[in-house]
Order: structure tokens, then C-alpha cells, then sequence
């Protein structure tokens, strides 16, 4: 694989070039992964809007979900419950971003009829269903994503 690396999720595909990348040695092994082998979530909920925030393990990984997991590829999730607008902000500092999506939550926690639709269950719904094909280097070294057995359960 060159210094680009492919970000692929269902009909979103997006190239990127991460110049901490295209220094390190990178490997051609490319991972078919949930995002949360490179990042973790919090989410929060007031109302009718849930806002998930995205955060990267590292650096390299940051810069990576920044070209990776936009406002298109999270409307594309959520739309299917609900989501009537997504908002992306940036966080760098913090290697984090934070999506505001208004109309997820079914009218709200108080006033919805669906069992548990809480902003934390939406992280997780965004952490294990995005799918992307993760260069080698952006994992730990001691990922268990890297034990056959568990990274055979995400390979198609």
C-alpha cells in the first residue's frame, strides 16, 4: 500500500494522504475493521438530539477518522433511526470529534416508546457497525484485533 490509505464504508469512499504516515514504514496488511479497534466513544443526550463523540487512541489514528468518519458517512448509520441532520466538529487537540444529530433519539428519552434509546447506546452503535479498512500501522501492536481468531470475526 502507498502513503494513501482507503477509507471504505458502504457507498462512502474517501482517499486521504497522512503525512506522520508517509514517514513511518508502513505495512501492506490493511485491516476490515470496526472503528472501535481505533478509537473509543462518549455520547450524551438532551431532548431529541444525542451528540456522539469519537476518540482516537493516537495521533496517526486521528488524522485517519478525521478524512474517514465524516458527516455523510454518520447521517448514512443514523438516518436509519431517525437522524435528520448530523453536525461534525473537531476536536484536534483532543484527537476527538463530536457529532451533533438532532431528531435520533424518537422525540426523546421521556417521550420515546423504544426501550434504551440513550445517546451512550448510539456511540456504540456507531463504534461496532462502521466498518473501515484500517493500514496495519494505525493498530497496537498489542491489539487484540491482531489475534486471528478475533480478526477473522470482521473479515469477509
Amino acid at each position: 500500500m502507498s502513503m494513501f490509505g482507503m477509507c471504505r464504508q458502504g457507498n462512502h469512499d474517501a482517499m486521504h494522504l497522512n503525512a506522520e504516515m508517509e514517514n513511518e514504514k508502513m505495512s501492506d496488511k490493511v485491516w476490515r475493521l470496526p472503528l472501535h479497534a481505533i478509537a473509543h466513544g462518549r455520547a450524551g443526550d438532551k431532548g431529541n438530539v444525542s451528540n456522539v463523540s469519537v476518540i482516537a487512541y493516537d495521533d496517526a489514528g486521528y488524522a485517519f477518522i478525521e478524512t474517514c468518519v465524516t458527516e455523510a458517512v454518520i447521517m448514512d448509520i443514523f438516518s436509519q433511526v431517525g437522524a435528520t441532520s448530523v453536525m461534525r466538529y473537531l476536536l484536534p487537540n483532543l484527537k476527538a470529534m463530536n457529532f451533533v444529530i438532532p431528531g435520533v433519539l424518537d422525540g426523546g428519552v421521556n417521550e420515546s416508546r423504544n426501550v434504551d434509546r440513550h445517546g451512550k447506546n448510539l456511540s456504540y452503535l456507531l463504534l461496532s457497525r462502521l466498518m473501515l479498512d484500517i493500514p496495519d500501522n494505525l493498530l497496537a501492536k498489542d491489539s487484540p484485533y491482531r489475534k486471528p481468531k478475533i480478526a477473522s470475526q470482521y473479515s469477509s
